[in-house]
């Protein structure tokens, strides 16, 4: 599977991260509002941010997404903990938008062109997701994810923090399109 592909949408472009994009992703990042309600509320922060950026480049299958209209680099997310065998899983995560982004259509069409691409190469995809975070939460749902059974600990803002497992597989996701 390509973790790093380009993917056009109608709003968005998703192409694969790059060091470059340093300046512009964290013009996104700094701004505390985007991470108030995240388990990682600290993220607005250069040096924290700047691991979590180098933590992305490092492991591969991170994305800039562009808006497409203005060109403006409007955030990012991540291809990550792909497991191919019996099937196969990818984690769809470490996701972020603008302000200027949320409550509209680019979430969705980022995650129906991260979904879409992933389900060529595995049965089903995963999205970990703080289990206090109900504006990330809501979302999952508006796309049709299904909530497991799975709860698992995060290091997040120095401290663990309880995570929820949602899925998406290939059969849900042919079904119809995502909400």
């Amino acid at each position: 599977m390509d973790r790093q592909p380009i993917l056009a949408g109608e709003r968005l472009l998703l192409r694969p991260l790059a060091a470059r994009d340093w300046a512009a992703l964290y013009g996104v990042a700094s701004d505390p509002l985007i991470w108030a309600v995240h388990p990682a509320h600290d993220r607005w922060q250069e040096p924290v941010f700047r691991t979590f950026f180098d933590d992305a480049l490092a492991k591969g299958g991170a994305l800039a997404v562009i808006d497409v209209a203005s060109g403006a680099m409007i955030g990012s997310s991540r291809f990550q903990n792909h497991h191919p065998a019996h099937g196969g899983s990818v984690e769809i995560g470490w996701t972020f938008l603008a302000r200027s982004h949320w409550g509209g259509e680019a979430n969705r069409e980022m995650k129906r062109l991260m979904i879409g691409h992933a389900l060529r190469f595995v049965e089903r995809v995963l999205f970990v997701v703080g289990a206090q975070n109900l504006r990330s939460r809501r979302a999952m749902e508006k796309i049709g994810g299904r909530l497991k059974g799975v709860r698992e600990m995060r290091m997040m803002a120095g401290g663990p923090v309880e995570h929820l497992q949602y899925e998406i597989t290939r059969a849900r996701f042919a079904a119809g399109p995502l909400a």
